[in-house]
């Protein structure tokens, strides 16, 4: 019995490997984009930062801007207090009193105490 021979040229290379299409994009594009996609997220929160200061330098001076405005309102609001002050006294006392004896202004010190004090 003829035992059976390679062909002549012999056999064709054995095909070991698997020929799989890579699937996505290289790692390195990855690791662009994510950092392409981080300095706009740090844009961003720079921009915003800065956004808040500046509301918050507007703000500042927006008070201090009306400030005068204020107090002005409580100058008024203190010599009303003042007048009518006075005008009770003058009722309730019949005559003018100088509590501190001088002439010169004092601003008056309102203090609201309880009724009953809990100890």
């Amino acid at each position: 019995m003829p035992q059976d021979m390679p062909p002549v040229g012999g056999y064709g290379p054995i095909q070991y490997k698997r020929n799989i299409p890579a699937r996505g994009f290289r790692p390195v594009t990855y690791l662009v984009g994510m950092h392409l996609f981080m300095v706009y997220g740090y844009y961003k929160l720079f921009y915003g930062i800065r956004e808040q200061n500046e509301l918050a330098r507007e703000k500042i001076w927006g008070r201090i801007h009306i400030l005068p405005l204020l107090q002005a309102e409580a100058d008024r609001d203190q010599v009303r207090r003042h007048l009518a002050d006075k005008a009770r006294e003058q009722e309730l006392l019949g005559s003018e009193q100088k509590v501190y004896h001088s002439n010169r202004f004092i601003r008056p010190t309102f203090v609201y105490t309880p009724s009953e004090v809990t100890q």
